[in-house]
């Protein structure tokens, strides 16, 4: 990604490249709310059945930008607009899709493509929910259409915590532990802060020794 350059560490013609390209990206104007839609250049199709949503390329794209700002801190503006924009998209109804729409058992579990089955227990086959689906609404913790505040969705508001912080790293600015909405449909609007999620989710891992699942039923072990 580096090398030396008269004694100062640079970026390379490929990571200036990347940089070009995520820029573009991230200050094409878009809409991540209910009535909108991510650009096509936001890749919500890659990684079924786990990661095949658009806010797994706006986590993905955030760590080359940290790490470039260690290398070139004079052009922390740009990497701070990037970082922002995806923080901003990552608050849109399109960020929390799986959680806000997957409601219920899957309908699919019986004809899932056979490769998921290596992510079921045989003796589960069937009647059991390929990881991926989240599983909203299920018994006993029923319908939770606030993605931070769930008792599950665990990999939302993590690595949501992710890019916020390296928001926060990489610019200094603490814009993001001022009240922000969430979601923003109507009575499903939900208000946060940066500081305020970080509390909410140690809490929830304090509550439960075990971990905290993310699709509903499904535990990231402590």
């Amino acid at each position: 990604m580096t090398k030396i350059v008269r004694g100062y560490p640079v970026t390379s013609a490929r990571c200036r490249g990347w940089l070009r390209y995520l820029y573009r990206k991230a200050t094409t104007p878009d809409n991540w709310d209910k009535d909108g839609r991510p650009h096509a250049h936001w890749d919500g199709i890659s990684g079924e059945p786990t990661a095949s949503w658009h806010r797994m390329d706006l986590l993905h794209s955030s760590y080359a930008m940290a790490l470039m700002a260690d290398t070139t801190p004079a052009w922390r503006e740009v990497y701070s607009t990037i970082l922002d924009a995806l923080a901003s998209r990552y608050t849109g109804y399109w960020a929390a899709k799986d959680w806000l729409d997957q409601l219920g058992p899957d309908p699919r579990r019986k004809n899932y493509p056979e490769g998921w089955y290596q992510f079921i227990p045989p003796h589960v086959r069937g009647e059991y929910d390929v990881p991926g689906w989240t599983a909203n609404g299920v018994a006993p913790w029923g319908l939770q259409m606030d993605p931070v505040g769930a008792d599950g969705n665990l990999f939302f508001k993590g690595w949501l915590l992710v890019v916020l912080g390296f928001y926060l790293y990489v610019s200094g600015d603490d814009k993001w532990n001022q009240p922000f909405a969430m979601v923003r449909d109507g009575a499903h609007t939900f208000t946060w802060t940066h500081t305020a999620i970080a509390e909410h989710l140690m809490t929830q891992w304090a509550r439960r020794p075990a971990g905290v699942h993310c699709e509903n039923t499904k535990i990231w072990p402590s």
